[in-house]
């Protein structure tokens, strides 16, 4: 529930006050609530904290891929999306384990958990604003120090002016066109998209969260079963970072999609006796 309302707001606040600072704030929150989830006296109580939890984690994310992918060049975006941000989910996830493993008490657990978000507080000083959404905002000496920089790291000259005065002129001239959430269903075309988009997260959302919460019923250790689970996703990851280097979306999407289908359709087909193989209790 909380992933759900931060999605709705989340780009909001970030076209408002900018990514860089709701990134950080929305780290604030998640590792806040997170901290206070462990003096939780009932179920209620870290049912509430984990909805605003939930909240400050999915508008962390929007905030981060979206910064990510305004920043970066084209060229970089796919290595961004695939071995940046989601092979370092999967290094999370395979971490998350070996904490509890060795770590029982969930209050203990939650606490060694939260505070290497504290560490990322650190990141504010080396991580820049997002210079496209500086100029949209019409601070363009902001987003000219933050281009010459990088220009500066990467060893290229950056030209004098950056930005044309004329079209910098034209822009300021033209009143900003406000985005809303009902421009996803607008036109015939980005309806299909957005149609499209809503059934493939459905989808993958309940095949990947259905098989990861199930982990338990696996046959074998609980902790090496579930660190297994998070591991396979790693070279998952550098094969569709292949498959977007040298396939289309279309063909990438549709292939992966109906693997993964197939794979779960051929285990009907395992007899359930053998529990090296099967669910203990099937999904």
């Amino acid at each position: 529930m909380g992933v759900l309302l931060g999605s709705f707001i989340s780009g909001q606040l970030s076209d408002r006050f900018g990514r860089k600072t709701v990134l950080f704030w929305t780290m604030a929150m998640h590792t806040g609530f997170s901290f206070l989830q462990v003096f939780s006296v009932n179920f209620e109580m870290f049912t509430a904290l984990y909805t605003l939890v939930g909240m400050g984690h999915i508008s962390n994310y929007v905030a981060a891929f979206v910064l990510g992918t305004e920043i970066l060049s084209k060229s970089i975006r796919i290595i961004f999306a695939t071995l940046g941000v989601c092979i370092f989910f999967a290094f999370g996830f395979m971490v998350l384990p070996l904490f509890a493993y060795f770590i029982r008490d969930w209050r203990m657990l939650l606490l060694a958990l939260t505070l290497p978000g504290v560490l990322c507080g650190l990141l504010w000083w080396c991580i820049p604003e997002s210079p496209r959404w500086l100029i949209s905002q019409g601070r363009i000496k902001e987003a000219e120090v933050i281009i010459r920089r990088a220009a500066k790291i990467n060893g290229i000259v950056a030209p004098s002016p950056i930005f044309d005065p004329n079209e910098l002129q034209d822009a300021s001239s033209k009143k900003p066109h406000k985005h809303h959430i009902y421009d996803l269903i607008r036109t015939r075309n980005i309806r299909i998209l957005t149609i499209m988009s809503i059934i493939l997260w459905l989808t993958i959302s309940v095949g990947y969260f259905g098989l990861s919460l199930d982990t338990p019923n696996l046959n074998g250790n609980i902790y090496l079963n579930g660190f297994l689970l998070a591991a396979v996703e790693v070279p998952a990851y550098v094969l569709a970072w292949l498959l977007l280097q040298h396939v289309t979306r279309r063909y990438s999407m549709a292939g992966s999609l109906f693997l993964g289908g197939s794979v779960l359709l051929l285990l009907q087909l395992v007899p359930s006796g053998m529990d090296g193989v099967c669910l203990q209790d099937s999904v």
